[in-house]
């Protein structure tokens, strides 16, 4: 295996988890932001009120998108596994 595959599968596996994680990570962010601005409106200081709100987002949105995730994953395999002859040390 030599440097070029080396840094392609890294660079595939590692664009491969920004996707996947990407829309929960958005999702609680844009909870944690809407909700931040309701207890700026509102003048309420509780700091856990924001907790249950973007973990139900980030749960919500997992369960959405599970059967896109998993698809990406399969395909992500398929793909590791079509080129593992590649790979080898005789390559």
């Amino acid at each position: 295996m030599d440097l070029d595959n080396v840094l392609d599968l890294a660079r595939t596996t590692l664009w491969t988890a920004i996707i996947l994680v990407a829309p929960p990570l958005l999702a609680g962010l844009l909870v944690g932001l809407l909700v931040s601005l309701f207890q700026t409106v509102v003048a309420i200081q509780e700091q856990t009120l924001a907790l249950v709100p973007k973990m139900l987002a980030v749960a919500l949105t997992i369960l959405l998108l599970l059967p896109w995730t998993l698809n990406r994953l399969v395909e992500f395999a398929e793909s590791l596994f079509l080129n593992l002859d590649s790979w080898g040390p005789g390559a």
